[in-house]
């Protein structure tokens, strides 16, 4: 692959993933518009050739479909790896299946930032839209004949340590949680999950999978996108890298959905974002969008982990998570801020008997960013969380730890346990030492976005309109989680492919609102 392809595509969708396998779908619905969809990663066409680190959503694949990234999470804690898909439909082809929404007051947010096209009475068509539930098909917050087919694991499919951890939930005084999704629902159950039995419903199996047979839609994997080209106030191609061959792609619009780390790396590397990081790095300067790179939001996380006393239970073919607790920090106004969250497993420093039980912050005011560490588009970007720098984000994790610790003390699942290993039982567990944990140990929740932000144009710090179309250039969209303003309070994979809904919903039915005929 070299030179130039002079084929001018009308949509040249950049990256496979949760959000872009979506929109690549849902836009070549229309017969009469070209689709061409590009992922770094590869691509498998076909169920039975798909590798069984994708299949097995009992748990993540973390290195054999990965970018091998890695980020600071804390100003007194180690680098750690971030992974993210490198691979047909990106994260959701990778990750844990968790399909929770997020709450209406977090896109109601969004739309009190100047986004209204992101209210929650208007995602809600686009998440039942997503979704075949098979639970909870029939209530009027659901869809029932989606793409993603989502379920809940009943009480006989729990492993023993997760109905521990719903009686135990029940015993601490929490409600119990049947649908997490219900809009205004908070306490304990079991996870929505999009899996079936062990498939993991990724997005290349649900969006491209029935899509792959249109004419009009050309999926092309094993493709790095270097940079965008820009003619005049116009982005007219894509310097694209395959088999080690360099090439331009040409499109009327390009939509960047290369996720949270790559689509601002992407910008940066086609001069477009903050000048001084554009300008430091040798790259021709071509936008000054201060938000690029900005504004990174996650869920800062830290678990306690146990021994247990029959290491029967703990088995590594399980499914890692099955259950959730949602709830409120005390004197927060901010419903749903905390979670608590039972893991199946724990292998740690090679000890084979061990779970954990991990608390999260999941309404974080605190945001890290991300930069270049040169214009190499093969250099994994700077990755900063700053997490727990807002003494409010710290209070509200050192309660949740606390309550955490809580489950470990007495009651079902605390029978179980033989010792509790971290935190040290040495440690006087006052607030001060757990927040000096926190510091040290605090980690992400692998739900980064915000980094492109979406917001009205007089707003500094947003890079992109409420329709993803980025400010100051024409013939480029951004549709994925780097768009969202603020994280939302669940795990954001469902919260992505809902954009890609949105954002494909409007390339087709309201093509001339991204300049195509």
């Amino acid at each position: 692959m070299s030179g130039s392809n002079d084929q001018l595509h009308d949509i040249v969708v950049i990256g496979a993933g949760s959000a872009g396998a979506v929109i690549a779908a849902r836009a070549s619905e229309d017969p009469h518009r070209d689709v061409l969809l590009l992922e770094a990663g590869p691509d498998y066409p076909l169920l039975g050739e798909t590798p069984y680190d994708l299949v097995n959503s009992h748990n993540n694949s973390y290195t054999a479909h990965d970018w091998r990234f890695s980020y600071q999470p804390t100003a007194a804690g180690r680098s750690q790896a971030f992974p993210r898909g490198r691979v047909t439909g990106g994260s959701s082809a990778v990750n844990t299946t968790i399909a929770l929404r997020g709450i209406p007051e977090d896109y109601d947010g969004w739309a009190a930032l100047g986004n209204p096209e992101w209210s929650w009475e208007r995602v809600l068509p686009a998440f039942n839209r997503l979704e075949r539930d098979l639970d909870y098909g029939d209530r009027p917050y659901h869809g029932d004949a989606g793409p993603i087919s989502i379920r809940r694991y009943p009480w006989d499919e729990l492993t023993p340590a997760h109905q521990a951890f719903l009686d135990a939930s029940r015993e601490l005084g929490y409600p119990d949680c049947p649908d997490a999704n219900d809009p205004g629902s908070s306490g304990a159950g079991p996870h929505p999950m999009n899996k079936l039995g062990r498939l993991r419903i990724s997005t290349a199996i649900g969006y491209l999978a029935p899509a792959r047979a249109r004419p009009n839609l050309r999926i092309q994997g094993d493709t790095l996108t270097r940079r965008l080209i820009v003619e005049g106030e116009r982005v007219i191609a894509a310097e694209v890298e395959r088999d080690g061959q360099i090439a331009l792609v040409r499109g009327r619009l390009f939509v960047l959905s290369a996720g949270a780390i790559q689509s601002p790396a992407i910008l940066l590397r086609s001069g477009i974002g903050p000048k001084d990081e554009v300008v430091r790095h040798g790259i021709e300067f071509v936008r000054d969008v201060p938000g690029v790179g900005n504004n990174l939001c996650d869920h800062p996380a830290l678990a306690v982990v146990c021994t247990v006393k029959d290491s029967a239970i703990i088995d590594f073919d399980q499914p890692i998570v099955q259950t959730i607790l949602r709830y409120t920090a005390p004197d927060s106004d901010q419903r749903n801020d905390l979670q608590i969250e039972q893991f199946s497993f724990t292998p740690r420093n090679g000890e084979q008997r061990a779970f954990s039980i991990a608390a999260v912050l999941e309404q974080a005011y605190g945001t890290g960013t991300l930069r270049l560490a040169s214009a190499d588009p093969a250099a994994a970007p700077l990755i900063e969380q700053h997490f727990l720098e807002d003494e409010r984000d710290l209070r509200r994790l050192v309660a949740c730890y606390k309550d955490t610790l809580a489950f470990t003390a007495q009651g079902p699942l605390a029978a179980l346990i033989d010792d509790v290993v971290f935190p040290s039982r040495e440690l006087p567990l006052t607030d001060e030492s757990i927040a000096g944990l926190l510091r040290r140990f605090a980690a992400s929740g692998f739900h980064p976005c915000g980094t492109v932000k979406m917001g009205p144009a007089e707003d500094r710090g947003a890079c992109v309109d409420q329709l993803g179309r980025l400010h100051g250039l024409d013939g480029l969209a951004v549709a994925d989680a780097s768009i969202m303003p603020t994280v939302p309070r669940a795990n954001t994979n469902l919260t992505s492919i809902m954009i890609g809904e949105m954002a494909g919903e409007w390339l087709r039915t309201r093509p001339v609102e991204y300049g195509l005929p």
